[in-house]
C-alpha cells in the first residue's frame, strides 16, 4: 500500500515546488500569501491533516519510523537554523562544558523536575539510527543517544488534561526593538510517549555537539526536522497553546507551516 501512498513529504515538496514566498533562515515563510498562494497553504493543510489521520487512525500510531545500520551514517549530521546561540545565558552554560545545566520540567504536572545532564544520563537509555527530513528538501542519517521523553514525563507525572508539550529554547530566532523570540515548539502527548521520541544528548558516539543543538535537543522521528526543537532550556505540560507566540504551536508554525508536519 506505501508504494500508492502520496507521502506527506512529497506532498510538502509539491506544495513548497508551486510557491514562491521568500526565505527567512532557510525557511519559507508564508506569511502574506497573496490570494492565488492560498490556495498552496490550504493544499499543505490538507496533506497535513491527512498524515495525522493517516498516523492516528489507519497505522499504529506506535509504529516506528525507520532505523538504519552504521553503514548508512555516510556523511555528518548537516546543522541547520540556528546553529550557534549568543543568549547570555546559553554562553555561561557551554563555557562550563554544560555542567550546570538543568532542564526544568514542569506545567501541568504532579512533579516539577530539575535535571542535570548527568542524571539524565543515567536513566534508560534509547539509541537509534535515523533519518532527518528537513522542509527545505534534505535528509541526514544519524545516530542519536537520549532518554525516551515518555520516561521523563512519567516521573514529572503528567496531568490528565495536559495536551501538548511545549518546548522553550536557548536560541533567540528573532532580534528587534521590540525585544527578542527564542524558538518554541509543541507536540501532542501521542507522539510524546512514541517509543522513538527521545531527548538526545548524544549523536554519533558522541556527546551532541552545539551546532546540532547541545546540550539537548528533541528527536520526534515521524515528523519534520522543524518539529525538532534544538537547545532545550524547560519543557512545560500545557492544555492549550494559543497563548503562546502567534498561537499555532510553534515558531514556524506561526510563520505558515503546518503543526503536525507528519512524514
Amino acid at each position: 500500500m506505501s508504494d500508492r501512498l502520496l507521502t506527506r513529504r512529497a506532498l510538502l515538496r509539491a506544495g513548497m515546488t508551486v510557491a514562491s514566498a521568500s526565505l527567512l533562515g532557510g525557511c519559507k515563510v508564508l506569511d502574506g500569501l497573496s490570494a492565488p498562494d492560498n490556495a498552496i497553504r490550504r493544499f499543505m493543510e490538507r496533506a497535513n491533516d491527512l498524515t495525522m489521520a493517516m498516523q492516528r487512525g489507519v497505522l499504529n500510531r506506535d509504529a516506528l519510523a525507520t532505523e538504519y545500520s552504521a553503514a548508512d551514517i555516510r556523511q555528518p549530521q548537516r546543522p541547520n537554523g540556528v546553529t550557534n546561540p549568543q543568549d547570555d545565558t546559553y554562553l555561561a552554560l557551554k563555557s562550563a562544558d554544560f555542567a550546570d545545566y538543568r532542564l526544568e520540567v514542569g506545567g501541568m504536572v504532579h512533579q516539577p523536575l530539575s535535571l542535570s545532564l548527568a542524571q539524565m544520563r543515567t536513566m534508560p537509555v534509547r539509541r537509534q539510527i535515523t533519518r532527518h527530513d528537513c522542509v527545505e528538501g534534505w535528509s541526514c542519517i544519524a545516530d542519536w543517544t537520549g532518554v525516551t521523553l515518555a520516561h521523563v514525563l512519567n516521573l514529572a507525572g503528567v496531568r490528565s488534561k495536559a495536551r501538548y508539550v511545549l518546548f522553550h529554547c536557548f536560541d533567540t530566532i528573532e532580534r528587534s526593538l521590540s525585544g527578542t523570540v527564542r524558538y518554541y515548539e509543541t507536540i501532542d502527548r501521542v507522539d510524546a510517549r512514541h517509543p522513538q521520541t527521545i531527548l538526545a544528548w548524544g549523536m554519533n558516539g558522541a556527546a551532541l555537539p552545539v551546532p546540532n543543538g547541545a546540550p539537548l535537543r528533541v528527536r520526534v522521528e515521524r515528523q519534520l526536522g522543524y518539529k525538532m526543537a534544538k537547545y532545550i532550556r524547560a519543557i512545560e505540560l500545557v492544555d492549550d497553546f494559543s497563548a503562546v507566540g502567534r498561537g499555532r504551536g510553534g515558531y514556524w508554525e506561526d510563520r505558515g507551516y503546518e503543526w503536525y508536519a507528519g512524514i
